[in-house]
């Protein structure tokens, strides 16, 4: 951080009075701790709050590295971090819902970021190229179109590596859609490298991949990957955790489903909510859209960008985006530090 970030930050935190609107009751959020989560979006999204809670509302924000599942243990049991801009609630949700009704924990943002999820992917040369292929079902029934390198009579389906979680859910999901009577082989990419290595390779290529993937994160913002809609619905909670989700001799019978949604949402602690005032209003209102998310995500790959590094490149390059979340005055004091 510049000298100039630091004299900035400091005079910011000492003087700042909020505008007289009235709904506030506090004049500042005072000292702040904030979830920086340990993959590239968490680390962004949390360096922007930062920078605008410190710079345009007077806060004094201490950052938390950790994961999903740390990061809320603390949070619930100790109250601290009281910010978590980012949680991916489906690693947390029955405990996340209990904080919530005992008045400890609150959702103050249902979606911070948009077009995020898990599923299955294609190159964008192969849509393209296909558009009557515009869903999981009738991919299915064409896999001539992703040959098998080991074996050319069968498409290729690029599935998790082992261990990972969605190794499973992608194996019964196989069964579940009948792919191997279809003519499909799922491959087992090996590792992370390997899975991102397939994709890069296809879409440098302009071949056709098809197989796993979620975003936001840089591969799919690099390559501009296609995500392919099921045209069956989500088959409920009992199939997905009681069958999809479990190793496959613990799932008979898997069911037809689309993928389960991931749902990430901002959530603070009630301490924090009492005394956060309008900085608890921009949490509610920031939203990064998924296109921009995926593209800072490549920014911070090909430049080795730190998490405050690329929010400071996000305010410099996306005003148009970040300054519908604020008031004019927290823009412009936001701008001074830039």
């Amino acid at each position: 951080m510049t000298n100039k970030r630091l004299l900035t930050l400091a005079a910011g935190a000492a003087a700042l009075a909020f505008s007289a609107s009235g709904a506030m009751a506090q004049d500042s959020c005072g000292s702040v701790s904030m979830a920086e989560f340990d993959w590239p979006s968490g680390e962004l999204l949390a360096n922007v709050d930062k920078i605008i809670l410190e710079e345009g509302y007077g806060c004094d924000v201490q950052l938390v590295n950790g994961g999903t599942t740390t990061i809320f243990a603390s949070m619930n049991e100790k109250g601290e971090p009281e910010v978590a801009g980012e949680l991916w609630i489906n690693a947390v949700r029955d405990l996340l819902e209990k904080g919530i009704d005992e008045g400890e924990l609150k959702i103050v943002n249902d979606g911070p970021i948009t077009g995020l999820g898990e599923g299955w992917w294609v190159t964008p040369k192969f849509a393209e190229e296909h558009p009557d292929l515009d869903t999981v079902e009738k991919l299915l029934e064409h896999p001539e179109l992703f040959p098998y390198a080991e074996d050319e009579s069968k498409g290729a389906f690029i599935g998790c590596p082992a261990g990972w979680g969605c190794q499973l859910i992608n194996a019964n999901m196989y069964r579940a859609f009948d792919m191997e009577e279809k003519g499909w082989e799922l491959v087992d990419p090996g590792s992370a490298a390997g899975l991102d290595g397939s994709m890069a390779k296809a879409a440098e290529r302009g071949e056709p991949w098809f197989g796993y993937y979620w975003a936001p994160t840089a591969m799919i913002g690099k390559y501009e990957m296609v995500l392919l809609p099921f045209e069956v619905d989500y088959a409920g909670d009992e199939n997905w955790n009681g069958c999809i989700a479990l190793a496959e001799q613990d799932c008979e019978d898997p069911q037809k489903t689309a993928w389960t949604k991931s749902e990430v949402r901002t959530v603070v602690t009630d301490e924090f909510a009492e005394k956060a005032g309008p900085a608890q209003d921009y949490l509610s209102k920031r939203i990064f859209p998924g296109e921009i998310m995926n593209k800072m995500l490549v920014y911070m790959q090909d430049e080795q960008a730190s998490g405050e590094d690329a929010a400071y490149y996000f305010l410099e390059n996306h005003e148009d985006i970040w300054t519908e979340w604020v008031s004019d005055e927290v823009v412009s004091k936001v701008k001074e530090e830039l």
